[in-house]
């Protein structure tokens, strides 16, 4: 009935299908925020803002992550450099997000803890990934 002329890597493949079982956990950021905003969870401004930023990153950034994985078959790269066109833009979901989460923990928090160099962590993973999967698809 449905013909494909359309096929990811086994390793694209792989990768899409464990980004995708992601999205739940987003699913239940979003709850968590539902929750802030019915004054259920106490929270200062600044965690509200960084539990914003924090699931944002994640959504936009698991898109991100999927269309970059259908770019990288296109590139070309194998090997070493075919991971990092795949992996280190999902990667930087999870650190990025992660990162705005972690860096906000605790009672009554003003400003980052030492936490936020996770942050920091996914912003160069994210750029590590975007270069090599730009450069890749400008060389193919």
């Amino acid at each position: 009935m449905f013909e494909s002329t359309f096929a990811l890597s086994d390793a694209s493949r792989i990768l899409a299908g464990i980004v995708l079982l992601t999205v739940v956990t987003i699913e239940f950021g979003g709850l968590f925020l539902v929750k802030v905003a019915g004054g259920k969870v106490p929270l200062t401004e600044f965690q509200k803002a960084f539990s914003r930023a924090g699931h944002a990153h994640a959504g936009v950034l698991v898109i991100l992550g999927l269309v970059g994985l259908v770019l990288a078959d296109a590139t070309g790269l194998d090997g070493f450099w075919g991971w990092v066109a795949r992996a280190a833009i999902p990667l930087a979901a999870i650190l990025m997000s992660g990162g705005f989460f972690a860096a906000m923990a605790g009672r009554g928090r003003t400003e980052p803890n030492k936490a936020v160099v996770i942050l920091f962590a996914g912003a160069a993973s994210l750029a590590v990934g975007v270069l090599t999967l730009g450069i890749g698809l400008l060389a193919a």
